[in-house]
């Protein structure tokens, strides 16, 4: 029994350590070295690429935007002579049409210099100039007091048209989809009178000075902006626009969704957009063929939904495409990613 305790189960414990080390190193290097020479035997084996139909259906360009209610711009009068205020012929809050007089202008107009210079010099005289509306709307403000000077070109009141404008700014993406934009638009803003039509849709950058809408808030700048973020997901300054309707109940400042749709088609042959290199007019996909072979391929480009894109020349229906560009990131599974280079 002493020599058992003394030298065999010492023994035995070597042993199991022994194993249990050739274990561990083998888990550490052998399964590595396997999965290397083997990409199909280890966790993170090398998926092949998914495949996609070239289908046919139905797409329509529809490009929903989150934008704001803004109240028109007001617009500026000004002084169109020198001379001193006369009668006030309006008041703040008075709604005027183009051509409403506001206020005179005392001008005072000096004689013309005598032929004999023996006569006496002529008085002067005066003439009154009115300044009036130059577009309907509310007198906002009226900045002249009776008595006072005013020179030409002096910034004297504002008028408020009392019209409304849905705006939103569109990403880079968005921008391509609409190049040939419809002129209404439906808008719906929470909590109001529900979704409503407007007119009149332009696309644009806004006026000088003017502020850009960035970020979810719609008018306030994010400090906090990666200035590498991918460019397509980013504001550029452009923006969507159009006309309130009058009767319309709803307020400068409310947010809003704005769904702009610049056509359809039916019946068309379909790819997934993550498919085409490009976006709009002309793009490249990758065919593969019954053996396995990717040919890149160009093709015309449709309309889009965001989701899929018709393709009008260089596919047929039911061909095999792949269905992520390649050398680009695609969706991961359960083990890592289909590419990032495959």
């Amino acid at each position: 029994m002493g020599v058992a305790r003394t030298v065999v189960f010492p023994a035995l414990r070597l042993v199991v350590w022994a194993l249990i080390a050739v274990a561990l190193l083998y888990i550490a290097f052998g399964r590595s070295a396997t999965a290397d020479a083997d990409p199909a035997a280890g966790p993170h084996a090398v998926v092949e690429p998914p495949a996609a139909a070239v289908t046919r259906g139905d797409v329509t360009n529809t490009v929903t935007l989150q934008g704001t209610i803004e109240a028109d711009a007001a617009t500026t009068v000004k002084a169109t002579a020198n001379g001193e205020v006369g009668r006030l012929r309006a008041e703040v809050g008075q709604v005027v049409d183009e051509g409403t007089p506001l206020f005179s202008v005392l001008v005072t107009v000096e004689p013309p210099a005598p032929t004999d210079p023996l006569a006496p010099p002529a008085a002067p005289t005066t003439k009154t100039v009115t300044v009036t509306a130059t577009v309907p709307g509310t007198l906002m403000t009226l900045d002249v007091l009776a008595g006072q000077s005013v020179t030409i070109g002096q910034e004297v009141a504002r008028i408020s048209p009392g019209t409304l404008t849905a705006t939103a700014s569109m990403t880079q993406a968005q921008q391509f989809r609409l190049l040939e934009p419809p002129t209404t638009a439906q808008i719906t803003v929470p909590g109001g009178p529900g979704t409503f039509e407007c007119t009149g849709l332009r696309t644009g950058t806004p006026a000088a000075g003017q502020e850009t809408p960035s970020g979810p808030d719609q008018g306030y700048a994010d400090p906090y902006a990666d200035p590498y973020a991918d460019p397509s997901a980013a504001l550029t300054g452009a923006q969507v626009s159009c006309a309130v309707p009058q009767g319309v109940q709803v307020f400068a400042g409310l947010s809003a969704t704005m769904e702009v749709t610049a056509g359809s088609a039916t019946g068309v042959l379909l790819v997934p957009v993550t498919a085409v290199q490009g976006s709009v007019g002309m793009g490249k996909v990758w065919v593969v063929a019954d053996d396995g072979t990717r040919t890149e391929t160009d093709v015309t480009l449709g309309l889009t939904d965001g989701q899929n894109v018709e393709i009008t020349q260089g596919l047929t229906e039911g061909q095999q495409v792949l269905q992520f560009v390649p050398n680009t990131d695609t969706p991961v599974d359960a083990y890592g990613t289909y590419g990032m280079g495959y």
